[in-house]
């Protein structure tokens, strides 16, 4: 298992979902409901089911509306939702994997490829600079690097990353909700525990493309459709403040 290692700006930006509640809320419940939907609607049965619960918990969703996802799952009058993943070159050489879930896969083609060729990108094929792996969050307050580091060793974990934000453990594929599991004892339960592509290089992003990198996430991320926006970017912090 590697040491600790800062991992900024890889994942889609928080201060951006923060800000956008509600649509962060449509997102979860799609998630929940599709993942009700799939498996059986009780949480400990269904570990899809269990992380998107345990997401919206973290965003501080209601558990009235959390409970509304399961029930549309469960009354069979959910949408039929599809998982579809796109990949496209960003600004400055970056690369990104956007995953979605869409009732309608024209359309949402039709939408990620504008945002992302109106903002200095184009689609192309890039997973092969990824590493698809479990993901597993904890907030920084869950314990110090160290007692963390040791927790997901004892439970089977194959890297760690932390920093003053947060904790992310990494897990082979078929060991993600195992692995969550183990980590409870010690850690709590999981903020979020997901299935995620680690890049295996990050790429340094300058101002000029840093401003249409983040301008086009923040497009994929007001999609309704979109769910998650992964990428090799790395944008340094006076950047980010610069263009914030």
């Amino acid at each position: 298992m590697a040491g600790h290692s800062k991992f900024k700006n890889i994942m889609h930006r928080k201060g951006a979902q923060d800000k956008k509640r509600s649509a962060a809320f449509s997102k979860l419940s799609r998630e929940i409901t599709v993942a009700a939907k799939m498996g059986t609607p009780d949480p400990d049965m269904n570990p899809r089911l269990r992380a998107a619960v345990n997401a919206a918990k973290a965003a501080s969703m209601p558990k009235d509306n959390i409970q509304r996802s399961i029930d549309k799952a469960s009354r069979g009058d959910a949408e039929n939702y599809e998982e579809v993943r796109y990949e496209a070159f960003g600004p400055g050489g970056t690369s990104l994997i956007i995953e979605a879930l869409t009732d309608n896969r024209n359309r949402t083609a039709t939408n990620v490829r504008t945002a992302v060729t109106k903002n200095g990108g184009n689609m192309a094929t890039v997973a092969h600079g990824f590493d698809r792996l479990g993901l597993i969050t904890y907030p920084a307050k869950a314990g110090d690097a160290e007692k963390v580091f040791e927790a997901a060793l004892e439970a089977g974990a194959e890297d760690v990353e932390s920093d003053e934000e947060e904790h992310r453990i990494w897990t082979a594929i078929d060991s993600l909700h195992e692995v969550a599991r183990a980590l409870e004892p010690a850690l709590g339960e999981a903020e979020g525990a997901k299935l995620a592509w680690r890049p295996h290089m990050q790429v340094g992003v300058a101002e000029d493309d840093a401003r249409l990198l983040l301008k086009m996430i923040d497009t994929l991320d007001d999609d309704d459709d979109v769910q998650q926006v992964w990428g090799n970017y790395d944008v340094p912090d006076e950047v980010a403040e610069k263009i914030a």
